[in-house]
C-alpha cells in the first residue's frame, strides 16, 4: 500500500495557480464544489481540550503499549505452568504454589530442587529483544541457603552463547532484591528469560521485572516519543468500565507490594503497577493536565473523596500525608474530575435506576467539592432520558457532562466518513434544545465532555479491542473534528478513545511503536489547525470543508477533507480578509482507502507537509484525503 503523493500531488499543490497570463486556470477534474468563506464571521474560540486522549487498563494500552514491562504475569497470578501463565517450569523442578507467606497477592512460586545438580527453575519466553539494547530489572528471592547460587538469564537463541546471565550468590529466608542487568546479543520476538539453580532444597520466587534500560521512569521510550508528538492538552484516566470495579488505593506504594487481581471489567491481570502517583508522572512527562474519574460504580463517596485528597491535599490531611509517604511531597493540583463512567448502561459495574443515580451522583459532588472547591466535575451523560434528567436534577454539581458514540464500519465511503461528524452534530444538537427546554440550566453553561468517541470495528490484531485503522478512518476522525470546530460554543473537551493499542491512535509491537492512520490526524489538527472558526458556507458537498484563524490572525487555516475516489477542484469565494496566496499544505492521502500502518515497518500513510503558492480563489485537492492549508493573510 502506498500514498497518492509524488509528482501530481507536489504539482498540485505548488502550481495550483498556473496557466494563462489572464488566470484561467486548465481544467484538471471535474467541476466541484464551491466554498464561500467568510473570515469576519467567527464563532467561539475552538477549546484546546477537543484534542484530548483517553487510557484505561484494558488490553494493551497502558500494559504492553505505554509500560515498558516486559514480564506479563510478574507477580504470579497464574499458577506456574497453568494455561493462562507466560511462567513455564525448567527442568527436573516441581513448582508449587504457596499461599502461606506469600510475597503478594494470593501465592508465590516455590521451586524444589531435584539435589542431583541438574539445572531447575522456571522460564518465561516470548520477550521482544533488539540486538545491542541493554534490559535492567530486579527479582525478589527467598528460601534455602543451599538452593544459592541461582542464575538469572536473557536467552535469545538455542545456543549454550546465546544469553546473558545474572548470578545471585546468597540466598535468605526472608526475600532479598538483587538487580538485574543484560545486554541481548541478538534480535529477537521470543526472548526467554530463566530462573534457574542447581543446587538442593528449594527457593521462592517474590516478583521479577523487566525493562528496556531506556525506559522513561518505567514508561516505553517509543511509545513516549510518539505521545509527546501527539501533544494531547488531557488525558482522561483509569477509565472507562474499568473504573467502576476499580479501588484506586491496589495501585499506590511500594510496586512490588500491590496486589495482582483479575481485571475487573475486561479480560487479563491488572498488575497495580501503574497507579494515579504513575498517571501523574506519565501526565508531567508529556506536559498534559490529567482528567481523573473516581468509581460512581461499585465504588462509595468516601474512596473517591480519598482519592481526591490524596491527589490534592496538603500533607496535613491523611491521604495527603500517605502521597508524601510515597515519594510525592507535592500536591498534583488536578483540576478534573469524572464522577463515574456509562453508569446508564447494563455492562456497567454498580448499574442503577436513574432516580438512583441522580442522588448518588450529587452525593459524590458535594463531597468532593468540600474537600477541594476548586475542582471540575464531568457528570455521566447519555443523549435522551439520561442526560435529560441528569441536567435536570444535577446541574448544580457539575461543570461539564459527559457524551460517548462509536462507529462501526459502512461499505460506503463516504457514508463512513460521515458518521463521525454526523454522531458529534447529534450531540451537540441534543444538548442545544436541553438548553432550550431545562428549566434548571437557565443562567448555566454547562457543555459537552465528549470523553470518548472514535471507530470500532475489526479484529483484535493488538491484544483485546486493539483494532486496526485505515486511511478511511481517519478521513471520518478528521471531518469530526471539523464538526468538533462548527460546534464550539457547546463542545468543551473530548477524549479520543483510545490512545495506545485498544482502538488506539498508536499501535506497538513488542519492540516497535507507530502512529496509525487516526493519530496522525489528531497529531495533524492539534499542530496546525487554527484556534478561531470562521463561517464557511456554499456547497461543499461531498467534501468537508472547516476554517479558522491562526491565535494571532496572520494565517487562515483550512481543511478539506475529500472522501471520495475523485480528485475535487474547488472554488473559493473568500470574503472578510485577502489571501496572499502564499502558505503551507499539509496531506494525508492515498489511493487505497484501507491503507495503513503497522510498528516496525515503513508507513503506508504519513503526513506530507509542502508549500503553496498562487492560492486565492481555488483549489484542487486528490481523492481520499485530508488536506490542511495555512494561508497568510494580507
Amino acid at each position: 500500500m502506498t500514498l497518492h503523493v509524488g509528482l501530481v500531488l507536489v504539482a498540485f499543490c505548488l502550481f495550483l495557480w498556473v496557466g494563462s497570463a489572464d488566470g484561467v486556470v486548465a481544467e484538471t477534474g471535474p467541476a466541484g464544489p464551491s466554498v464561500t468563506i467568510d473570515a469576519s464571521k467567527t464563532g467561539e474560540p475552538i477549546s484546546k481540550y477537543i484534542y484530548g486522549q483517553f487510557i484505561e487498563h484494558l488490553g494493551r494500552c497502558i500494559y504492553g503499549g505505554i509500560w515498558a514491562e516486559m514480564i506479563e504475569d510478574r507477580k504470579f497470578f497464574y499458577p506456574v505452568g497453568d494455561k493462562e501463565s507466560p511462567w513455564k517450569p525448567v527442568g527436573g523442578a516441581v513448582v508449587t504454589m504457596v499461599r502461606e507467606g506469600a510475597y503478594v497477592g494470593q501465592h508465590t512460586p516455590e521451586v524444589r530442587l531435584s539435589g542431583d545438580g541438574s539445572p531447575a527453575g522456571l522460564a518465561h519466553a516470548g520477550l521482544g529483544l533488539i540486538k545491542d539494547r541493554e534490559y535492567v530489572g530486579r527479582i525478589l528471592l527467598a528460601g534455602d541457603p543451599q538452593a544459592a547460587p541461582v542464575h538469572v538469564s536473557l536467552v535469545w537463541g538455542p545456543g549454550p552463547d546465546d544469553r546473558r546471565s545474572v548470578t545471585i550468590e546468597r540466598i535468605a529466608a526472608s526475600y532479598e532484591k538483587s538487580p538485574l542487568r543484560f545486554k541481548a546479543g541478538a534480535d529477537t520476538e521470543d526472548g526467554r528469560l530463566e530462573i534457574v539453580s542447581r543446587g538442593k532444597g528449594a527457593f521462592r520466587v517474590g516478583t521479577v521485572s523487566l525493562m528496556p534500560a531506556d525506559n522513561v521512569r518505567g514508561m516505553r521510550a517509543d511509545t513516549l516519543t510518539l505521545l509527546k508528538e501527539l501533544n494531547a492538552p488531557v488525558y482522561r484516566w483509569p477509565g472507562g468500565n474499568f473504573v467502576s470495579g476499580y479501588n484506586w488505593k491496589d495501585g499506590i506504594g511500594e510496586p512490588d507490594r500491590r496486589p495482582p487481581k483479575k481485571n475487573p471489567a475486561w479480560k487479563g491481570v491488572e498488575h497495580n503497577d501503574f497507579g494515579i502517583d504513575e498517571f501523574m508522572v506519565f501526565c508531567r512527562e508529556l506536559n498534559t493536565e490529567p482528567l481523573v474519574v473516581v468509581n460512581s460504580g461499585l465504588g462509595d463517596v468516601p474512596l473517591a473523596v480519598d482519592k481526591l485528597q490524596y491527589a490534592n491535599g496538603s500533607t496535613d490531611t491523611p491521604m495527603g500525608r500517605l502521597r508524601a509517604e510515597n515519594g510525592h511531597p507535592e500536591p498534583y493540583k488536578v483540576t478534573w474530575w469524572g464522577i463515574g463512567n456509562e453508569m446508564y448502561g447494563n455492562w456497567q459495574l454498580g448499574h442503577m435506576p436513574l432516580a438512583k443515580y441522580v442522588q448518588k451522583h450529587n452525593a459524590f459532588a458535594a463531597a468532593m467539592r468540600k474537600v477541594d472547591p476548586s475542582i471540575k466535575l464531568i457528570a455521566v451523560g447519555s443523549v435522551g432520558p439520561w442526560s435529560t434528567q441528569m441536567l435536570k436534577d444535577c446541574a448544580d454539581h457539575m461543570d461539564l457532562i459527559s457524551e460517548h458514540f462509536y462507529c462501526g464500519a459502512q461499505k460506503d465511503l463516504v457514508v463512513h466518513v460521515r458518521q463521525i461528524p454526523g454522531n458529534v452534530r447529534r450531540i451537540a444538537n441534543a444538548h442545544r434544545s436541553y438548553r432550550s427546554t431545562i428549566d434548571s440550566l437557565k443562567g448555566k453553561d454547562i457543555r459537552i465532555a465528549m470523553d470518548e468517541w472514535n471507530y470500532w470495528y475489526g479484529p483484535d490484531l493488538y491484544g483485546e479491542i486493539g483494532t486496526r485503522y485505515f486511511l478511511k478512518d481517519a478521513l471520518g476522525v478528521a471531518a469530526g473534528f471539523n464538526e468538533y470546530s462548527r460546534n464550539s460554543d457547546i463542545i468543551f473537551m473530548a477524549n479520543y478513545a483510545q490512545t495506545v493499542n485498544v482502538i488506539g491512535a498508536i499501535k506497538t509491537s513488542k519492540t516497535a511503536a507507530a502512529f496509525e492512520t487516526t493519530g496522525l490526524v489528531l497529531k495533524l489538527y492539534r499542530h496546525h489547525f487554527g484556534v478561531l472558526p470562521v463561517a464557511v458556507g456554499g456547497q461543499a458537498e461531498p467534501l468537508d470543508v472547516a476554517a479558522a484563524w491562526t491565535p494571532d490572525r496572520k494565517a487562515l487555516t483550512l481543511s478539506v477533507v475529500n472522501p471520495t475516489k475523485e480528485t475535487r477542484r474547488v472554488t473559493l469565494d473568500v470574503k472578510g480578509t485577502s489571501l496572499t496566496g502564499e502558505g503551507t499544505l499539509w496531506r494525508i492521502a492515498g489511493s487505497d482507502p484501507m491503507a495503513y500502518n503497522e510498528p516496525g515497518k515503513p508507513p503506508a500513510v504519513r503526513i506530507e507537509e509542502l508549500p503553496c503558492r498562487g492560492i486565492t480563489d481555488r483549489l484542487e485537492v486528490p481523492p481520499i484525503s485530508v488536506s490542511l492549508y495555512s494561508l497568510t493573510v494580507r
